[in-house]
């Protein structure tokens, strides 16, 4: 089925613009006739954070900002969903057009800018659904004209601890001006102090909440150490490696659309993002558990990030250009992996690779 809805719909979503395309697709899969969520192979079921995933493979943000269509999702075949980015108060964001598609490269530019329905219209969606089952992290950020934008995510957190799986502290959108500043060294543990200090206080009401930090793939290695120090001293529950990036490499055929302002995504994030990882990995030495992000575009591509440090993956952009039945084939080539490699859990193959990979020339 999701095969005949590949063939079908891609075509006719490719022939409009990006934002709008991706407005229809939030449509279909709310009136599609999506059949049950079918079971994964049991060893593709993996705890961390606390949580237990049938499988490793979830949605990045950005799909499904407002939390419109998690359920949905999950009958798609992902293992977890993570909705946002969510600010306080309803955000229009940066002026269209904001998403562009360079399909030779296989890549996105996005300048979205955190657009979203705002906490009051997010948090009774996923109130409604809460009994329904299956993890949904939200991914949480400032608006853009906040006067204090630690605030926004102390706030976001009390919203949100009774109804989140997790929630995601994102400091690296490349989009609002002056947020990554958020990850330099005294900026990121005061916000980290007084996050972790609401999410704690929330307990009683919501139990625990796993709290993770986003980070973007155009930090410095001694940037990066500090990042890691902070949220070592914080005990933070994860990282998630990572965000878009601001950078262009050369390979990148569509040069004039890469000229665009905005982050970009896609298979060419791939290699720094997976070096980005890597070094995360061997710097985090087992504090906490890191999620894969940048490029996954197959079941090769998704090993190689669980090789490098990820606990988990996550993806989105390759959904553009390899629709719905990437999913099932990301499933499949890592239980492949898993098989060839003699492992009997997911977590004997997590950061097997990453030391030799902090070795090599660093990617362009």
């Amino acid at each position: 089925m999701f095969g005949l809805f590949d063939r079908l719909a891609r075509p006719l979503l490719q022939a409009f613009d990006p934002e709008d395309a991706h407005r229809l697709a939030l449509s279909g899969l709310k009136l599609a006739p999506l059949p049950r969520r079918r079971a994964d192979d049991p060893k593709l079921a993996t705890r961390v954070f606390g949580l237990n995933f049938p499988n490793p493979v979830g949605v990045a943000p950005g799909f499904d900002k407002n939390g419109e269509v998690p359920d949905a999702l999950f009958r798609l075949g992902f293992g977890f969903v993570e909705v946002g980015t969510v600010t306080p108060r309803p955000q229009k964001g940066n002026p269209r057009p904001r998403i562009f598609r360079l399909d030779a490269d296989q890549a996105v530019i996005n300048r979205l800018g955190f657009n979203n329905d705002g906490e009051a219209s997010v948090l009774p969606r996923l109130a409604r659904r809460v009994n329904e089952g299956g993890i949904v992290g939200v991914n949480i950020g400032a608006n853009r004209d906040s006067p204090d934008r630690v605030a926004d995510y102390v706030r976001l957190i009390e919203v949100f601890a009774p109804v989140a799986s997790y929630i995601v502290v994102n400091v690296s959108s490349p989009n609002t001006p002056g947020l990554r500043d958020l990850q330099r060294a005294s900026g990121l543990d005061e916000l980290l102090a007084r996050v972790i200090e609401a999410r704690d206080r929330m307990r009683s009401r919501a139990g625990p909440t796993p709290l993770l930090v986003k980070i973007a793939p155009d930090l410095s290695l001694s940037e990066l150490d500090d990042i890691v120090g902070v949220a070592r001293a914080r005990k933070v529950d994860g990282m998630i490696v990572s965000n878009t990036t601001l950078s262009r490499p050369p390979s990148l055929l569509e040069r004039e659309k890469s000229i665009e302002q905005g982050g970009l995504s896609g298979r060419p994030l791939f290699a720094l993002s997976t070096r980005m990882l890597a070094e995360t990995y061997v710097r985090a030495e087992g504090a906490f558990a890191l999620i894969g992000v940048g490029g996954i575009d197959s079941g090769k591509a998704a090993v190689e990030k669980i090789k490098a440090g990820a606990s988990l993956v996550q993806l989105y952009s390759a959904l553009v250009f390899k629709g719905l039945g990437l999913v099932s084939e990301i499933k499949a080539g890592v239980l492949a992996a898993m098989t060839k490699g003699r492992h009997a859990q997911l977590a004997d193959m997590v950061g097997g690779d990453a030391a030799d990979m902090t070795a090599e020339p660093w990617p362009v």
